[in-house]
Formats: C-alpha cells, structure tokens, sequence
C-alpha cells in the first residue's frame, strides 16, 4: 500500500478572544442573578394579598431588604392554614420556623408604611417590621470593576484595528505591531506560477533567471571572485507583468521568498516602518539563501525632502533611511536578494538606486507584436475558443496593449460570447472586446438629433478620408457613429509599430487628426466642440515637437524635457519669456499648417467625402473594405505593393540565371 507522502495540514484551532469577552459577560449577568441571596427563592406574593394576610393575624413579622423589598414571616398557626401550605408546597419553608414565607416588592416605602402601620391599629396587630440591608459584595466588586473592563477592552479592539487587523498574525496583534507583515512562500508553500507562465518578457526573464541561479548555485559565480547582486528593481508601465515575474520566480526558486507591498511599512505610529523592515531583513537573513520582494516600493522609496520643517515626512524619511541602512548592512555572503518593482522610477531616492543596493535595473516594454502573441496563447488556454482563431491577427489588432490589456481582452470576449449563448468564443467576439475597452461600452439609446447624427457622420468620414490620403497615417479599420463612452463617434486605426518617429510621421498624423474639424468647415461652414479631443491630441503632439524632440527650425535642436522626473525649476520655467513667445507661435504655427493642409484635401476629394458620409450615416459602422470600394486601393500601398511585386521578380530572375550558370558549368 503506498504511502501518502502529503501529510495532512492539521491546523490547532485558535481561540477567539472574543469568547473570552463573552464569558466574563455571562459571569457578570449569572452573579447578578444568582447572587442576591436565598430571598430570590421565596414564592411571590401581592401587597393585596399581603395585606390580607396582615388583616387576617397570619404574619408575624415583616422585614424590608433594601427599602423595597419585603419579606413575610408568618405565624405557626397560619403555617397550618390550606392556604398558605398550598402555595409554600414543595418549598420546604413551612417546615422551618426561622424561614420566610413570601416576599414581594412595594413600590413608595413611605406610602408602604403608612398603610401598614393603620392596618395595625385598625385591628389592633402586633407584627414587628424590621428594616435590613442585603448586599452582594460579588456584584459590587464586578460594578466597580465594569468601567475599567470595558476602556480597556475598546482601547485593545481599536489598538487591533489599527495595527492592521483582527487576526492572529505578526502584524495583526497589539504588541506585535512592529513585526513585519511580509507573506512566506517556501517548499511548504505550493506556487503555481512559473516562467513558463509569463510570456514574453524574454530579456527581464534571462536577468530574473540568474537572480534565481545566484541562489541555487553561488559557488559558480563566487568561484572567479564575483559577488550575489544585492538587488535588482523592476520598472514598467502598469500591467506589463512586474509582480507576475516577481511571483515566478516564487515558484522556480524553490528558497524562502518574502512578498510584502511598500505600504505594509506604513503606519500611524511613530517608528513602526523602521521597526517592519528590521524585522523583514532579520527574518530574510535567518532563512538565507532567500528573496524579498517589496511591491510598489515607491510608496516608501520617495525622494527625501531637502527642508523638514513641518515634520509630516519623518515618518515615511525614516523607514527609507532603515530600508538603505539593511541594503548596504548585510553581507554578500548572507545570500539575501531584494526585488522590487514599481512603474514611478523617476520618483524613487538616488540613494536606493545607487550600486550596491540595487545593482540591476531591469526595464520590462509594452509587449511587442511576437511578445503579444505568446501573451494571447497563454491567456486563451483556459477559454473554449474557434479552432481557426489566428493569434497572429489579434497580436496585430492589439498595438500599445499591455499583458493585463491583454487578458481583459480574453475575459471579455468570453462575457460576449456567454452573452450571445455561443458554445465558442469566436473571432468577432475578440474584436468587440478590443472595440469595448478602447472605445467604452455602445451607447445605442442615447438621444442625438438628426442635425447632430449628420455632424458626427461629416466629422468622422474627414477623419477616415484624410488618413486615407496621407502616406505616413496609420491605416483605417473601422469607422462607427455609434455613441460610445463619452465619444459621439469614433475611427479605429492600426498605426504602425516603430521605434523612431520623423517630424513627416508625426505631420501627418497631426492632418490626419485635424480631419474631423476641417469636414465640418467644408460641409457646413461652422465648427463645433466636438473635436476637443482631436484639439488636445494635436496640440500636445506640436508642443512635444517644439520643446522635447527638438524638431523645431526656430526653436533649434533644444529639449526642455527631464527625464528623471527630478527638475529643479520650482515655479520659474527652464526659458525665458521671449522663447515661451517664439515657442507658443511655432505650436500654433504647426497646428494651423495642418489643418489648411486637412482641408485643401477634403475639399479635393469633397465628393468622396459626402459619398462615405452618406454610407457612414447609413449603416453608422463601415470598414476598409467600405473605403477600398469609393476611394480605391491607398496610392501608398499601391506603390510599395508594386515595388515588392518588382523586387520579387528580379530576385526570381537572378536566382534562375543562377541556376542555369549551374547548369551550364
């Protein structure tokens, strides 16, 4: 019989403190009422019906606990009466000449005593009336005691609160507040997430790869003289993939790994972020070879201020300070490891970037076109996809999308498909997530007058029209006057993926946005505010040409971009105010150059234009093909089409003269 290596997790079950709290309430309630003596035991009477008794001679003595408690004492005689043996059945009071028969609450003692006292006189009784005191010294002490449990309770569930939570962890509890709130993945710990689970990313996961060879094997690197890197920071955009590179290596390193996010350090109290990171760097050293990684660390990480005089970053100063201090402290033989990622580099202190703390920096980019293939084949694993789904076609549907872009994507398109009751998820559902995420959601049912439906038609088709006629423009996909998000109408282009951009490229680009308000100035001689976005689009294009590229004549080859995020202008500009003239003349210069150019070509092309408009207003969703059919092939790609064409036969000519050489030798 084999043996179940996978032993059990048998955890112990902790105790609440809550239970502990309830049962000194129970305690509390039960002495209060238990604990008031052996009078809460007699049987109940009336004062009616204790006056009755008084009348009638039966009660030999009357004793007041508490001056509103009263208890009966009757006289041997009346014990022997039916009356009083059938209600004191089974009590054993009757049988006891020193014992209390009934008792019962009066409400004014005064108004009590003036009554008793003229029954007595009336028929002439001689009952004594005795006045006690009963007191519980248990209910006293736990009263006493109550105002003092109950501060001290409240200040432990508040202490609990803000130390981070009600659990029994190390950061959880009042006196472990300074612990680290870092989470252990170890042999004990099954990761799922491997490298084979990131796609793309080849260079970070080489560099990520050898971090984790440092540990399994050092003596390969120490062996030449070499020392472990004590860091390595990931820096990208948002979604690329930073914290799931830090994860596989979780699961390939197969060492103690520490995972905790930059704000775990941050605290109300003072000293509690040093405190976290002495304690994180003692835990990594005492389970070494070992990794930490801190997310987001910029939210500790910050450029120190120069003036400190209102005191509100001490706190913050103070844990970065400690962070530097445990980088540079330990050893290169304590074969510890930091990981960090953020996507705010140019925010973090020169000091934590220095070599010696963190000696690598690994970039991770938007994912390219092949990158973004492997991305999608990844995130279509679990999907019940169309066995003719061409990742090629969606990696190229999908420029400027990152990894979580990507697998948004896949996840809508499955919400889409599930919405149609599809079996499958198809190639169009793939195309409507694309259109749903960068577009927004369809707006149908939104009110637009005809007036305004023609407008957005004429604006739409400018756009379609000059981008079609420009050579660098990014080609057309789909134009719709379908309201979406925020946008009344919008075009879908598929620009080109490149690494350098010529002042042409970005000229046309800049026509091409500038299409939409020159078609409303053609067709109907007024513009409108609906090409706001189109304004802002183009003017942060001019004013990044003029002042960062350096790709203005006048201006010159100047750039007043800094790329450490660090300048030290305060509220002066890095120019005076006669370049800020020259410069804010170039950018409108640029911008109006564009837009008469936009318009000297829909005026050309004004026919064509209406005819897309008209199409466009009828079925408000047309494609390339749509612009194929009234504009014709591009002229641009009619020429490159025809130069490959031309390169391809005489290549083939020059091959087969090759070959007939052969033949002939």
């Amino acid at each position: 019989m084999a043996k179940n290596s996978k032993k059990p997790d048998l955890k112990k079950q902790k105790l609440n403190s809550y239970w502990i709290y309830a049962a000194i309430i129970v305690v509390f309630i039960g002495l209060n009422i238990f604990g008031g003596g052996s009078w809460s035991q007699l049987n109940k009477t009336t004062q009616g019906e204790f006056e009755t008794f008084l009348r009638d001679g039966d009660v030999e003595k009357v004793e007041i606990i508490n001056r509103k408690v009263a208890k009966v004492y009757l006289t041997s005689e009346a014990k022997t009466k039916e009356i009083h043996r059938r209600k004191n059945k089974g009590s054993g009071f009757l049988s006891s000449g020193k014992e209390a028969s009934y008792q019962f609450e009066f409400g004014d003692l005064q108004n009590f005593e003036n009554n008793l006292n003229l029954i007595k006189s009336n028929n002439d009784i001689t009952t004594t009336v005795v006045y006690e005191t009963d007191n519980n010294v248990m209910s006293e002490i736990l009263i006493s005691l109550l105002p003092f449990v109950v501060i001290i309770g409240i200040w432990i569930f508040i202490m609990r609160r803000m130390s981070g939570g009600t659990g029994g962890g190390a950061g959880g509890q009042l006196f472990n507040i300074g612990k680290s709130k870092a989470k252990l993945f170890d042999q004990k710990t099954d990761v799922k997430t491997s490298f084979k689970d990131v796609a793309g990313l080849e260079g970070a996961k080489e560099e990520v790869q050898e971090i984790v060879d440092f540990l399994k094997k050092p003596e390969k690197y120490t062996a030449l003289g070499g020392k472990i890197p004590k860091g390595a920071l990931l820096v990208g955009l948002p979604g690329t993939g930073k914290t799931l590179l830090a994860k596989a290596v979780a699961g390939e390193a197969n060492v103690p790994f520490f995972s905790l996010s930059g704000s775990d350090f941050v605290e109300m109290f003072v000293g509690v972020g040093a405190s976290r990171v002495r304690d994180l760097f003692k835990q990594a050293k005492e389970k070494s070879p070992s990794i930490i990684f801190i997310d987001e660390i910029d939210a500790i990480g910050r450029a120190r201020g120069k003036n400190n005089m209102s005191g509100s970053n001490d706190e913050r100063e103070n844990t970065l300070n400690q962070l530097l201090t445990e980088m540079d402290g330990f050893g290169s033989d304590s074969n510890v490891i930091v990981l960090a990622a953020t996507n705010r580099a140019d925010v973090l202190d020169k000091a934590l970037m220095r070599a010696g703390r963190f000696d690598r920096q690994i970039y991770i980019d938007l994912p390219d076109v092949r990158e973004r293939k492997e991305i999608f084949e990844v995130h279509l694993r679990p999907l019940k996809v169309d066995q003719k789904l061409d990742t090629d076609f969606l990696s190229k549907q999908t420029p400027g999308f990152s990894g979580a872009d990507i697998a948004n994507v896949c996840n809508e398109a499955a919400l889409i498909a599930a919405r149609k009751d599809k079996e499958i998820v198809e190639k169009q559902d793939f195309l409507d997530a694309v259109d749903r995420i960068v577009g927004g959601l369809e707006k149908k049912n939104k009110i637009i007058t005809p007036k305004e439906k023609e407008a957005i038609a004429y604006h739409e088709a400018g756009h379609a029209t000059v981008s079609w006629m420009l050579e660098h423009a990014a080609p057309l996909v789909k134009v719709t006057i379908v309201p979406r998000g925020k946008s009344l109408g919008a075009a879908w282009y598929l620009p080109e993926e490149r690494q350098l951009v010529k002042p042409d490229q970005m000229l046309d680009e800049m026509c091409a946005t500038l299409g939409g308000r020159a078609a409303e100035q053609i067709i109907f001689n007024e513009i409108s505010t609906g090409a706001l976005n189109d304004l802002e689009k183009v003017t942060k294009q001019a004013r990044a040409m003029v002042t960062v590229y350096g790709l203005n004549d006048k201006v010159g080859n100047l750039t007043y971009y800094d790329s450490s995020g660090q300048n030290d202008y305060g509220f002066t500009k890095p120019y005076s105010e006669k370049t800020a003239e020259l410069i804010d003349d170039e950018i409108s210069k640029i911008i109006e150059e564009q837009y008469q150019r936009a318009i000297h070509l829909l005026i050309e092309h004004k026919d064509k234009l209406t005819e897309l408009a008209k199409v466009l207003l009828d079925k408000e969703v047309i494609f390339k093909d749509n612009l194929e059919k009234i504009f014709g092939e591009r002229p641009f790609d009619k020429l490159k089409s025809e130069a490959t064409t031309a390169k391809k036969n005489v290549e083939e000519k020059e091959s087969s003269a090759v070959e007939q050489e052969d033949t002939t030798k």
